[in-house]
């Protein structure tokens, strides 16, 4: 766990002393929490700052759904935020679909798909998007997604360099492959590796490796 002095609460203030320098982690964020620090409503939600005690000022790189896993950045330092979220910058998804993908719709999810956006119609931008030989290897998240006697799954990786709400999702759907569950494991070249739910780790140079 960090050793850090002080609680983020919120998701984009600002470092409150200048002349500390700037923090970076990575976390594997697990099903059921919210990518933020301060809840947008009343109700009762698992948040960031659950798992560990941040400096001020800390904010997420860009979300991943409630639903969605994986790897996610937190940072003090709103340039490097704006550098992540850029469209210069990768971000691969481990993504289990239900039924059994064919090559078509992979080249149709790779060319771009139609999707909704705020209620207006948009494609998406082309992707790199594969078949992966397998069940990757992921920790469980606790939940069991359905009986595959009631039908085949399949795993897929999808590669966007763009980050519409929910677009993972909403691609899979408008393919007609619903996603079952959904795992980002690669921001640039920082990779997931062999993290665990609720896991932080501490980034040293996180611009060098983006």
């Amino acid at each position: 766990m960090p050793d850090t002095s002080s609680q983020a609460d919120s998701t984009s203030s600002s470092n409150s002393d200048q002349s500390e320098p700037h923090r970076h982690y990575k976390i594997f964020k697990p099903h059921g929490f919210l990518s933020q620090f301060v809840p947008e409503t009343r109700k009762s939600k698992k948040l960031l700052g659950d798992l560990a005690h941040f400096p001020a000022g800390i904010m997420a790189i860009g979300r991943l759904d409630h639903d969605s896993e994986g790897l996610l950045l937190l940072t003090t330092d709103g340039m490097v935020s704006h550098r992540v979220r850029s469209k210069k910058v990768e971000k691969e998804y481990y993504v289990q679909i239900d039924g059994n993908i064919h090559d078509e719709t992979i080249i149709r999810l790779r060319q771009g798909v139609e999707i909704g956006i705020k209620g207006e119609k948009y494609l998406t931008l082309p992707c790199k998007v594969f078949k992966l030989d397998g069940e990757p290897e992921l920790p469980s998240n606790g939940r069991k997604i359905r009986d595959p006697r009631h039908g085949p799954m399949s795993w897929i990786s999808i590669t966007i360099s763009e980050g519409k709400n929910r677009q993972i999702r909403k691609m899979t759907a408008a393919a007609g492959f619903p996603t079952m569950r959904l795992v980002r494991v690669r921001i640039g070249n920082i990779k997931l590796d062999d993290m665990q739910p609720r896991e932080v780790i501490e980034l040293t140079e996180i611009t060098r490796v983006l």
